[in-house]
């Protein structure tokens, strides 16, 4: 799939990246409050997940697994929400969102209006984590693909 002029998941990888495959890539998003906010980016321009073949199909949803894996082990969060919206940005991404009881929107979305104050100590434990959470993202899909 071609690339597609003006595309902001085209033109840059959409955040730090933590591994980049043939096919994909895993970037971990700069989204206030979240800090374990990751996506799943799908390297050609696709709008919609019907837009891959089914090989493809299954192989972006391996990656989205290994992500969520990875974060239920190292971080133990209270949910890991999944969404693949693409609303503002019409090419394939997954988000993989670890979410905490004490998060400023749980339970609600995190495009939801807060719930409650952040908690900036509890934000930074999470971010300490990061390293080692990416580290064993980037080692299992490499391991896959």
């Amino acid at each position: 799939m071609p690339h597609q002029p003006g595309c902001p998941l085209c033109s840059t990888d959409g955040g730090a990246l933590v591994w980049r495959g043939a096919r994909l890539r895993v970037i971990r998003a700069d989204e206030a409050g979240f800090p374990a906010f990751y996506r799943v980016v799908w390297s050609g321009h696709a709008a919609e997940f019907s837009d891959l073949s089914a090989p493809e199909r299954i192989h972006c949803m391996e990656a989205v697994t290994v992500v969520e894996q990875v974060l239920r082990e190292h971080l133990a969060p209270a949910k890991v929400n999944l969404a693949a919206l693409g609303n503002m940005v019409p090419h394939l991404h997954w988000h993989v969102i670890a979410r905490f009881g004490w998060d400023s929107h749980f339970p609600a979305s995190v495009w939801a209006s807060a719930q409650r104050e952040r908690q900036p100590a509890r934000e930074a434990a999470v971010s300490a984590a990061l390293p080692a959470v990416e580290a064993a993202v980037a080692a299992r899909l490499q391991a896959m693909y």
